[in-house]
């Protein structure tokens, strides 16, 4: 039995007054998941233990398994692992966004969608200026970067950009949560106010606005953390091999650690218009060669941050109809049984613009299983599926069974 999970990144939402009361995903036409549905049992599934923020990181590490509670370590160390940066002991990482402030106010979390050559140039600007032998800045994807500080303290309070967007920068600094961490509060701080002041007069930012794009006037540091200490998920589960395939640093490193090769894909972007197609060969070519492949598709996360509600129902018939449908012909024609998975990580609401630890639907089509009789997937058929609701590694469990 081989396995692949489909995962669309905050795919799940609530009904939305423009489109006809309903959410994204029942609005959307999804005739090939609405065929895996068929063939289906189905679920809710929560994926956000109490007490813990609805990160991706949080969401994607309960959906393989992992105990949040004595496995997570922030955000920064797991995108880490993704662009090959060691972390060191007496180090922190940290996720480090390039933002968008307008008037005091944060305006997006992600400075526009900035390309990843203009975000370089960026990166490596502050790296020059502020950059030493104890605070050092790595370029990722997009906005998406890191920053590393020796002997930081990661009892801090930091709050993630895309929590927040219309809130005045100030109120949502860097707060220690210790004695301790003061001074590692204080730095952070001051890198964002200084990281202001050389970026708002840079010829990339400049071009930006000339021709009406926000520019990247900020650096938004969150999710601290140190090297986690993570079991295999092929070791947990008796896999020979494993697969992730994702356009995004913090799921590849997330990967990493669980045993899974990363295939990075040329052409993916995380938004609406990423290499969609070349994912889906991508997740046919290894399913051939590996026992599991997790592959991740982020453009309805990016939407719905945006508060983007058309663009969302868009990126979910895209999943749809350019990754569900040539898996299912191409598993069609397999010799080998394979197992296949789809659902959200959390949802993304357009309405509020970030993450919540709702339950999200799943389903899981399995040779010789009886399906539910459920004709649609969505938020609301799972629920009278026959798996009842799911809590974090209960999931990946049914799932691998053997």
């Amino acid at each position: 039995m081989k396995y692949l999970i489909i995962l669309g990144d905050g795919m799940a939402d609530e009904k939305i007054p423009e489109l006809g009361n309903m959410t994204p995903l029942e609005y959307a036409e999804t005739p090939y998941m609405d065929l895996i549905a068929q063939h289906s049992r189905m679920g809710m599934l929560k994926t956000v233990p109490e007490g813990f923020h609805p990160g991706s990181e949080i969401a994607n590490m309960s959906i393989l398994g992992y105990d949040i509670k004595s496995t997570y370590e922030g955000r920064g160390v797991l995108e880490a692992a993704s662009m090959g940066v060691p972390v060191y002991s007496g180090e922190i990482a940290m996720r480090c966004n390039l933002i968008c402030i307008e008037n005091g106010i944060i305006k997006n979390h992600s400075a526009g969608h900035i390309t990843t050559e203009e975000a370089s140039a960026l990166i490596n600007h502050l790296s020059d200026k502020l950059g030493n032998d104890f605070i050092s800045f790595y370029t990722g994807v997009s906005y998406r970067h890191l920053l590393k500080l020796k002997n930081g303290d990661k009892n801090i309070l930091c709050t993630p950009p895309h929590d927040v967007p219309g809130i005045p920068f100030k109120d949502v600094l860097v707060k220690p949560l210790s004695k301790n961490a003061e001074k590692t509060a204080a730095l952070i701080n001051d890198l964002i106010i200084q990281s202001q002041k050389l970026l708002q007069t840079h010829p990339i930012n400049k071009k930006r606005i000339q021709e009406g794009k926000d520019p990247a006037n900020s650096i938004w540091p969150w999710s601290p953390g140190c090297k986690p200490s993570m079991p295999k998920i092929t070791d947990s589960f008796n896999l020979k091999n494993g697969v992730v395939i994702s356009a995004v640093d913090l799921i590849r490193g997330i990967g990493i650690y669980a045993g899974l090769k990363s295939v990075v894909v040329e052409g993916v972007t995380g938004l609406w218009n990423t290499n969609y197609e070349g994912k889906a060969q991508a997740a046919i070519k290894a399913i051939h060669d590996n026992d599991f492949v997790f592959l991740h598709i982020e453009a309805s996360d990016e939407a719905g941050h945006e508060g983007d509600y058309a663009l969302k129902v868009k990126t979910i018939e895209n999943l749809d109809k350019k990754i569900c449908r040539p898996i299912i012909e191409a598993v069609n024609n397999m010799n080998e049984s394979v197992s296949i998975a789809v659902l959200p990580d959390h949802p993304t609401p357009c309405r509020i613009r970030t993450h919540t630890a709702s339950a999200v639907p799943f389903m899981i089509w399995r040779q010789g299983t009886i399906p539910d009789g459920i004709a649609t997937f969505n938020e609301f058929t799972a629920q009278k599926g026959s798996y009842g609701t799911l809590y974090n590694n209960e999931f990946i469990t049914e799932f691998l069974r053997q």
